[in-house]
């Protein structure tokens, strides 16, 4: 969602006027409130089919949030143009990485524990604020590089999204910024109409895109959206640079 949703929200914000050093932490906290609905819902659906690794989101649960905190004190000190080349550069290489990546690439047989587990932890869920996604990015395909299965890692990341999205939203919600540059019905750096907004939309539109990815093979939808992906990214990049 997020990868669609903040540039969304940066280009309709711009054209609204509300182009400002602060709008992309607007933005990145926007987007991660809605993950939080999002990611509880697919969580619950996923956890009914018995597709969850309750064990990796319990012992990986700490380190990703204390990762999305520290990220939040982060973004709220970054310019625009800063958080602008970090979504830009690393929605470049999850891009790249979909378009060529093989589901039966593997770096290790199991999740890492121990003293990797704390450094990867945090760096998932540091990052995916810095983006301001959920965990499907960053955790899928972690979890896909260390031997779990394609629909269990999809199942799993939608519990690293919530986890990243619940203390990063808090944690926005006391950033403060000029209300001055602040869009309408906004707290911290959360726009509440906003978020109101695409939450009501999910219930209509994601049936029908559900629908149109099950009609596309699998091979041609990855590519689509890798190609997607790199466009935004690509565009995010250009409107790094002033151009």
């Amino acid at each position: 969602g997020g990868m669609i949703l903040v540039p969304a929200f940066y280009y309709a914000f711009t054209t609204l006027g509300y182009a400002h050093q602060d709008l992309m932490q607007i933005c990145l906290a926007t987007s991660l409130a809605t993950i939080v609905v999002t990611s509880l819902h697919s969580l619950s659906a996923h956890n009914k089919r018995g597709g969850v690794d309750w064990d990796v989101l319990r012992t990986w649960a700490p380190g990703i949030m204390i990762g999305a905190l520290v990220s939040v004190a982060l973004a709220a000190r970054l310019r625009s143009s800063t958080l602008q080349w970090i979504f830009g550069g690393m929605g470049m290489c999850i891009g790249i990485y979909m378009a060529f990546g093989k589901t039966e690439w593997r770096v290790a047989k199991a999740m890492p524990t121990g003293w990797r587990r704390v450094i990867y932890a945090p760096l998932v869920g540091f990052f995916s604020v810095l983006m301001g996604i959920g965990g499907g990015s960053l955790g899928g395909p972690t979890m896909t590089l260390h031997g779990m299965t394609i629909h269990r890692a999809v199942a799993t990341s939608s519990g690293f999204g919530l986890l990243i999205a619940v203390p990063s939203v808090l944690g926005f919600f006391f950033v403060s910024l000029d209300p001055t540059l602040r869009p309408p019905i906004t707290v911290g750096a959360v726009i509440l109409a906003a978020f109101g907004l695409i939450i009501a939309m999910t219930l209509v539109t994601t049936p029908l895109g559900v629908a149109l990815a099950h009609k596309m093979e699998a091979a041609k939808l990855k590519r689509f959206f890798a190609i997607f992906l790199v466009f935004v990214a690509a565009n995010m990049l250009r409107k790094a640079m002033g151009y």
